[in-house]
């Protein structure tokens, strides 16, 4: 059973934390794939961007990372100061940055039987 992340990670620690982020099923993140020789080699640039991107607007600063084949290694730091600097709306502002709003799903038709 997992655990909450807020009885894992202290917010006003101002600790490191070594967050690790692995693929499913063997997938691949990047490198070439040895069952069909297809690079993949890409994706490593669209992680460390995103990556980047990611701590620009959230406050958290990267200390070290590393995009290996099949998972990705991040050394963040959390900065509470920063967090708690900025209005709500700022916060709003920069989570619909990271994440678009979702779009109303059509409910789906239910096949009469």
């Amino acid at each position: 059973m997992t655990t909450a992340r807020s009885h894992l990670v202290d917010l006003h620690a101002r600790d490191f934390c070594h967050c690790i982020s692995r693929c499913v099923r063997c997938a691949l993140l990047c490198g070439i794939d040895l069952h069909d020789g297809k690079s993949h080699e890409h994706r490593r640039e669209w992680v460390e961007h995103g990556l980047l991107e990611l701590a620009g607007l959230i406050a958290v600063g990267i200390h070290a990372y590393a995009v290996m084949s099949r998972h990705l290694h991040v050394v963040l730091r959390i900065d509470p100061l920063t967090a708690e600097a900025r209005s709500p709306e700022e916060v709003a502002r920069q989570w619909s940055t990271c994440f678009s709003p979702r779009r109303m799903a059509k409910p789906m038709k239910r096949a009469i039987s």
